[in-house]
């Protein structure tokens, strides 16, 4: 009964194991061939069975594109036609200008020309410090009362004077003040790092002669043979790039000096550091490319503002007051594809564009800028890749001292998240005069955000991650304007003149 009962279980194995047709055996293959029928059959899968091994879909992601590009096409298509050309090159002036909004003062100017005394007093401080004429506690006291009032100084002036500022200006003033912050930030802990360090090596010093033993001597000799000889040496290749050789570095605290830290703001990078890697020359063929992109890309971006988004936005305003969730989410919809195409733009002209024009002038070598932050499978990823200039601030003034403290990584993190979050509300609360915290919650909301995207990414595969990344940037941004928007009209206009503001 045993036996019987053996024979059976290793039967029905055998009889679930064929479930593919590519386990027909060889022999019988042969056989099959060798027949005068001519036999043109033989086991295969089909290609959209993931069993065939099929991988090769290109002809499917060129119809994605042709598909896309029709839908917008038309679109375009339906925006000539209901709105017809409403692209004036007239009004961008007017609105550079201030004209626009019929004023002739230009406030901007005057606090952007002022940016740099808060520069000027940071360095005065160090310099103090340096040569300890100002105590370590006294002075952080004053980095810190300045780097506050550099951060509150446009938020008073631009609600003082309502009438004097455009919403460009303002934007401006606020992205130029919003980067000295970070930036002095940087160079007053770097600066703090190499004084304690000197503090240390000059107290060990004092305690402890340095023993001349045969490896001090030659290491000493080596050094003073490398000194000699190194201007000789061919310049260090980097990127395929020269590089300046490291014959002559700063060294703390020679490094604070006017000269100095005015190259470090007009620098592209937001970390200070004693020595940066330098270029040996200008490239005028990609300095000629980069600016032609920038003169172009903007003009782009201006016409599409005016053309497409301009007209959007104004039509959402009435049926997002109205809480009407069909029509809301048709305009959210509809305004998606043109903000998003100038959110790429402008990520391409900023970060590509602009930055490497800068960095070309400045002999800056260093152009990592950004990393392939579109194959993103999470949110987390897609912050450490899109915007490298932050990301490596963060990381370096933030996170790793927050973690070195003693705080967990959660925390840590949520630091980094709570502090940008503060700079994007900045950033369009202050120009906007509609103090909203839209922006902020949406920067918060990234971390739960996180968290669903590494779960899709764990549980459906990496692309659903990455679908998830998408998703949050197209839909995400469009709503925020449309909020924002919605509360600039009721803010400064009424509750009565949404009707016409409502429509373009």
């Amino acid at each position: 009964m045993s036996t019987y009962a053996e024979e059976n279980r290793v039967r029905l194995r055998r009889c679930k194991s064929v479930t593919r047709a590519e386990e027909i055996t060889t022999q019988e293959a042969r056989v099959r061939k060798s027949q005068p029928d001519k036999p043109c059959h033989k086991p295969r899968d089909s290609l959209f069975s993931w069993s065939s091994g099929f991988d090769n879909f290109t002809g499917f992601v060129n119809w994605g594109f042709l598909l896309l590009l029709t839908g917008g096409i038309r679109l375009l298509l339906e925006n000539l036609l209901k709105y017809g050309i409403r692209v004036d090159p007239r009004e961008w002036i007017f609105v550079l200008s201030g004209q626009y909004e019929g004023t002739t003062e230009h406030p901007s100017i005057i606090l952007i020309l002022y940016s740099i005394v808060p520069v000027i007093i940071c360095l005065l401080i160090e310099k103090g410090l340096a040569l300890e004429i100002i105590p370590h506690k006294p002075g952080m006291i004053a980095h810190i009362v300045n780097l506050v009032l550099l951060v509150l100084m446009p938020m008073v002036v631009i609600n003082v004077k309502t009438k004097g500022f455009t919403l460009l200006g303002a934007t401006l003033v606020c992205s130029i003040y919003s980067i000295l912050f970070l930036k002095l930030w940087s160079y007053v802990q770097v600066n703090m790092w190499c004084r304690n360090k000197r503090k240390k090596s000059s107290s060990k010093s004092r305690f402890r002669r340095q023993s001349l033993s045969f490896s001090n001597f030659a290491k000493a000799s080596e050094e003073k043979v490398n000194g000699s000889t190194h201007g000789s040496d061919s310049d260090v290749k980097q990127n395929g790039e020269a590089v300046v050789p490291r014959q002559s570095l700063v060294q703390y605290p020679d490094n604070l000096v006017l000269k100095d830290i005015i190259y470090y703001i007009f620098a592209p990078t937001l970390c200070y550091e004693l020595n940066f890697p330098r270029s040996t020359r200008i490239r005028k063929r990609f300095l000629i490319k980069r600016m032609m992109e920038v003169i172009v890309g903007c003009q782009v971006l201006m016409s599409l503002f005016q053309q497409w988004i301009i007209p959007s936005v104004k039509n959402s305003l009435i049926p997002f007051s109205n809480m009407d969730v069909a029509k809301a989410t048709e305009r959210l919809l509809k305004l998606a594809i043109p903000n998003h195409l100038v959110w790429l733009i402008f990520f391409y002209l900023l970060f590509h564009s602009f930055l490497n024009l800068v960095g070309e002038l400045l002999y800056f070598a260093d152009r990592h800028f950004y990393s392939d932050w579109w194959n993103a499978n999470n949110i987390d990823t897609f912050w450490r890749t899109w915007n490298m200039p932050v990301h490596r601030w963060a990381v370096r003034h933030l996170y790793i001292p927050l973690v070195e403290m003693g705080y967990g990584r959660m925390a840590a993190s949520s630091t980094v998240f709570f502090i940008s979050a503060f700079f994007h509300e900045y950033l369009v609360s202050v120009p906007l005069k509609t103090f909203k915290t839209w922006a902020f919650m949406g920067m918060m909301g990234q971390i739960p955000l996180s968290f669903l995207s590494r779960f899709m990414e764990k549980q459906c595969g990496p692309r659903w991650g990455n679908i998830v990344v998408w998703a949050s940037l197209i839909l995400g941004q469009p709503l925020c304007i449309m909020m924002y928007y919605h509360d600039y009209v009721v803010t400064h206009f009424g509750e009565e003149l949404l009707e016409r503001y409502g429509h373009a």
